[in-house]
């Protein structure tokens, strides 16, 4: 017997175990030893003995210990056989059987002679088997069922055991390929719970996910191939049963017994193993799951506690306490505005401290790491609420404390406006002192409340927000409140005394005539004028609150301006800083609300869908850069503007520093037509209708898209108003550069709207130089070169066109109208012809219309009259053109100054013989050779004014004689001619005797200490001509003041240097600049004639 084969499986032996030369066909002898049947096998004794030992140790490696233990007992069949192969099989089973054998049994040959012989050779040959248990010979098979029952027999041996080798031999493989396959899972789920228990928890939440994710997937993948195993452990055992199921009369042997044991024990254990894995699954994957929830809540953790760290830094910055109340209303409101951008902060903070609470109840294993990170967040949550209420606290209280201020400020204003209003000459009587007292009393009893009772407790009450600035301030409202209660108790007292006083009768005397101011001795002039102007029009008639400038004035209205007007001008300078705070603080508010109810709602998310195909990625184009202009007045603007709340007078210069940053307007300007125009596309934009219910509107967008232009053109109305009332403080030299600076944009703005609607022009409009002025005109050609019928056509067919005159060339362009109404019109301009400036020549006066000039090119080879809209555009533009001609001027002086000053001398005026002047010519010579004494200024020129030999038919500044193709009254300039002789034949016109146009004026030369108006006129005035005198003498009214008096025509000056835009964006009061422009041109002909008459 060999007990140390190793076991074997069916699959290993299959093509052996299926020659069937042996099997175990599940029968059990007596005592329930297990039967192998030896079939007649005739090529048994051709088996390999390997082959043999194989199957022998496989078949008795099958019935379990204890069966195996009782011993084997082998049927070996050789009816068919001979003695010899009976005799070789039993040596051969006795020399290499593996287990323990009970009984051989031997169903010898069947022939009668191998019968006979296998007798006589079995008693002599006992020995020779070599076995220690019978071996009985059987004759017949009827014997053989005295020893095993027929039942476990199979059928060739007169048994009724059911049994077929290749369904035992198909079961036995099956089992063993389960068995292997449940050692397997075993195996492989012990290798996986050892990986998972010695698996590191990582720190951070990206590797937790994908450690999780990873044994998650192998837990997977073993419940698969579990599931797998049990699969085929289940069919194996339904197999084992099926033929059981088929025939339910047979009872199932022994073998097939030990099968199904066999499977359901391996199917237990499968289960069994199965069910530990998911308990060891499901606590490991418990715990990846709280590591995973544990790098989130301190992932959540850091990001929250560094977002409370950012907002308790800028909580720290909120220290301005501010200097209005206003200002600190607008501080209020940023704290709000930031107290709710934070509570999202704060909401997550706390609700992650909540998130730490819930995993300790649920009992973390990492509890000791959690619980101090909820205690922080909440520590943290509550300071920063405790700081905002603090600074809350601060503000609430600077906000009463400028309340008061403001109060005490107001009741120092209206105090001295009822001081200012009270009539003086009322008060000199007693009912009217008494009236007088009544009110004041009355107002010190009303507004007592308003006022500050003590700063001792201002300063105990608000210690903590009394800042240097804020000490400083309330000290000054304190004087000021003092000195008005001063006020107020000297004119009580004055009044009390004038109430007091014992009225006398009435006595019936007429009154004493009081003796007339008396004034400086007149000028002939006036004198002469004295049966047409009474005594009362050479006093100046003042503005309520403007000083009187003459002592005639001052005579007559008896006294000059009071204290009390300038603190009534104080307050209305007051009332008008007021309202430029108040309309920019309300501008700032609208720009923002637009910005962020319109703009940021473009870039949300959840507001796409509303969003039209052309609305999208068109946010610049519909704003421009209106986020760019709030900045600048949120952040410099505004604050800046209000640190002049108590000295309104020098917001000039709040206005003169910031002039760059306005240019902003022009480009949010120029891109107002592309806005405009995608408005009208896409206006009924569900967005649009969106937006405008969440902000509770009224208006549409495109309402507070125009407020930036508004806003621009209501500065200078702001400016002028404040100008107004401080003609003599000491920054009206500001206030008035800074309207004229706001003027300045607004025209350029303008402009620069025109001039990009320009198309056709094939240059770089840049390379023009600076646009000069832009209007509309009518326009007639006549060049020398162009056929008869075509200029003769010309002459009388006008031409509209809009001309752009720039530093260096004048273009000419047709105006064409879009469809549209209002502002959404969008003009545009075709470029038709351009002109070099320095080929250019202006003629100002063309017979026959006021409002004509003409400008020719290249010596009149190209002549365009043009017809202005008025006579003052006209003056305008011909003042414009005439500047940029004499800078032209200028530059060739100073290219040829040598030849220049050989040129600059003329010959002395002759006296024309056999003539003897006039009264009125010799004192024209004796005025024009004053005036040659006199430095002339021709915009921008400055020299002697020699006279030159006059034109013979023009009356212009040129010096050559007109082609014949010019027209007789050519008054033509240029600055392609000779430069120094048409300066000096400017000048000379100038110097004649001058009739001037009704029309506005500035007062030049004059000499106040000689003057016969000194003290209601005086040099740099604004006057308005009234009638002319003789003598060449004017009766003008000053603009400013009202003031009246005669003034020789040589101290008047036109003004040209001012320049108006029709059509600008604030064309009301540009249009007031365009009216202030004379018609001067019409100087050049009396000039020329007084030249005439003196040569002739």
């Amino acid at each position: 017997m060999h007990h140390d084969i190793s076991p074997l499986c069916a699959a290993d032996i299959q093509d052996q175990l299926q020659k069937r030369f042996a099997y175990l066909s599940g029968g059990r002898g007596q005592d329930g030893s297990p039967v192998i049947t030896f079939p007649d096998y005739p090529a048994f004794g051709d088996v390999p003995d390997k082959e043999f030992q194989n199957v022998m140790t496989y078949l008795t490696s099958i019935p379990s210990l204890q069966d195996a233990g009782i011993g084997f007992i082998l049927v070996i069949d050789r009816r068919q056989d001979k003695w010899t192969s009976v005799k070789a099989s039993i040596l051969r089973i006795a020399a290499s059987f593996p287990a323990n054998l009970q009984l051989v049994l031997v169903l010898r040959p069947t022939g009668f002679f191998q019968r006979t012989l296998s007798d006589l050779a079995f008693r002599f040959n006992r020995d020779d088997f070599k076995m220690k248990v019978p071996v009985i010979m059987l004759s017949s098979v009827p014997e053989l069922h005295s020893y095993i029952d027929k039942s476990q027999l199979t059928e060739d041996l007169g048994g009724t055991l059911d049994y077929c080798h290749s369904r035992w031999l198909c079961h036995r493989t099956a089992i063993e390929s389960f068995a292997l396959l449940v050692k397997q899972t075993a195996q492989m789920l012990q290798a996986f719970g050892t990986e998972l228990a010695e698996t590191e928890l990582p720190n951070d939440v990206q590797s937790t996910s994908s450690v999780l994710r990873a044994h998650t997937e192998k837990k997977d993948r073993a419940k698969e191939d579990m599931r797998l195993a049990l699969d085929e452990g289940r069919s194996v055992l339904e197999s084992i049963r099926e033929p059981l199921a088929r025939g339910p009369e047979q009872s199932p042997n022994q073998d097939q017994l030990d099968s199904q044991s066999t499977v359901q024990r391996l199917l237990a254990q499968l289960s069994e193993t199965e069910a530990a894995f998911d308990e060891f699954w499901a606590k490991h994957q418990r715990k990846l799951e709280q590591c995973l929830q544990l790098r989130h809540f301190e992932q959540d953790f850091r990001e929250v506690k560094a977002a409370l760290d950012v907002l308790a830094q800028k909580i720290t910055t909120f220290t301005d306490v501010g200097n209005s109340l206003a200002h600190v209303q607008h501080l209020l409101k940023d704290l709000a505005s930031f107290e709710e951008k934070s509570s999202a902060v704060t909401q997550r903070a706390r609700t992650l401290a909540l998130e730490g609470e819930q995993l300790i109840e649920l009992k973390h294993y990492a509890v000791d790491s959690i619980r101090p990170k909820c205690h922080e967040l909440h520590q943290l949550c509550d300071q920063f609420a405790a700081d905002v209420g603090q600074r809350r606290g601060l503000l609430g209280r600077a906000l009463d404390l400028h309340g008061l201020l403001e109060a005490s400020m107001k009741w120092c204003d209206e105090g001295i406006y009822l001081l200012a209003s009270q009539p003086v000459d009322k008060c000199q009587a007693q009912d009217g002192a008494e009236a007088a007292l009544q009110e004041v009393e009355k107002f010190l009893e009303m507004r007592a409340e308003n006022k500050i009772q003590e700063l001792s407790k201002i300063y105990q009450d608000y210690e903590p927000i009394l800042t240097r600035d804020l000490l400083e301030h309330v000290q000054k409202v304190f004087r000021k409140q003092e000195s008005v209660e001063e006020m107020f108790h000297r004119r009580q007292a004055s009044l009390k005394k004038l109430a007091a006083k014992q009225t006398r009768p009435v006595q019936p005397v007429a009154p004493r005539p009081e003796a007339p101011a008396k004034s400086p001795c007149p000028s002939p002039g006036i004198r002469r004028g004295s049966e047409i102007h009474s005594s009362e029009g050479s006093v100046l008639r003042r503005g309520p609150y403007r000083r009187a400038r003459s002592e005639v004035s001052e005579g007559r209205q008896g006294r000059g301006r009071s204290t009390g007007d300038e603190e009534s001008l104080a307050v209305l300078r007051r009332h008008v800083m007021n309202e430029l705070l108040d309309t920019e603080r309300v501008y700032v508010e609208e720009l923002l609300c637009i910005l962020e109810g319109y703009a940021a709602e473009m870039d949300n998310p959840l507001m796409t869908h509303l969003i039209s195909t052309g609305l999208q990625n068109k946010k610049d184009v519909l704003f421009g850069n209106m986020e760019e202009i709030y900045h600048f007045h949120n952040r410099i603007f505004l604050r800046e503007l209000e640190n002049y709340i108590d000295c309104p007078e020098l917001v000039g210069r709040c206005f003169l520093e910031r002039m760059e940053q306005f240019q902003v307007y022009e480009k949010y300007c120029q891109n107002k037509p592309r806005s405009e125009s995608l408005w009208r596309q896409c206006s009924d934009c569900p967005f649009f209708q969106e937006c405008q219910k969440k902000l509770d509107h009224k208006l549409s967008l495109d309402s507070y898209l125009l407020k930036p232009v508004q806003r621009i053109t209501k500065y200078q109305l702001l400016l002028k108003e404040m100008l107004k009332y401080s003609k003599s403080c000491e920054g009206a030299e500001d206030l008035q550069e800074a309207l004229s600076s706001i003027l300045g944009i607004l025209k350029a703005v303008n402009d620069s709207m025109h001039l990009i609607a320009i198309t056709g022009y094939e240059g770089n409009l840049s390379d023009l130089g600076k646009l000069l002025m832009q209007g509309s005109f009518s326009v007639w050609t006549d060049h020398k070169k162009g056929h008869t019928k075509v200029k003769d056509l010309a002459r009388f067919k006008p031409m509209q066109r809009h001309l752009f005159l720039h530093e260096k060339a004048v273009l000419f362009c047709k105006k064409r109208e879009e469809n549209g109404e209002g502002y959404e019109k969008a003009p545009s301009y075709s470029f038709k012809q351009s002109l070099n400036m320095t080929a250019v020549g202006i003629t100002e006066n063309v017979k026959g219309d006021a409002k004509k000039f003409e400008i020719w090119y290249n010596a009149r080879e190209e002549v365009y009259i043009v017809q202005a809209p008025t006579p003052e555009i006209k003056a305008a533009w011909v003042s414009e053109i005439r500047k940029v001609l004499t800078s032209q001027l200028q530059a060739c002086r100073e290219a040829s100054q040598h030849r220049a000053l050989e040129q600059s001398h003329s010959l002395p005026l002759p006296a024309p013989a056999g003539t003897s002047p006039s009264k009125g010519n010799t004192k024209d010579v004796r005025k024009l050779e004053e005036r040659k004494t006199d430095p002339l200024t021709l915009e921008g020129y400055v020299g002697p004014a020699p006279l030159p030999r006059p034109p013979e038919k023009g009356r212009g500044w040129s010096k050559t004689s007109n082609p014949p193709e010019a027209p007789e009254d050519n008054d033509g300039w240029s600055s392609a001619e000779e430069p120094v002789n048409s300066s000096d034949a400017e000048e000379e016109g100038r110097a004649g005797l001058r009739k001037l146009v009704p029309g506005k004026y500035t007062v030049t030369g004059l000499d106040e200490k000689g003057g016969p108006d000194a003290l209601v006129l005086r040099s740099g005035d604004e006057v308005e001509l009234v009638q002319e005198g003789d003598e060449g003498l004017w009766f003008v009214r000053n603009v400013s003041s009202g003031g009246e008096g005669w003034l020789p025509a040589r101290n008047l000056s036109a003004l040209l240097g001012q320049r108006g835009a029709p059509g600008c964006l604030s064309s009301p009061e540009s249009s007031a600049g365009s009216a202030l422009l004379s018609a001067s041109s019409s100087c050049s002909e009396s000039c020329a004639a007084a030249l005439a008459d003196l040569q002739g």
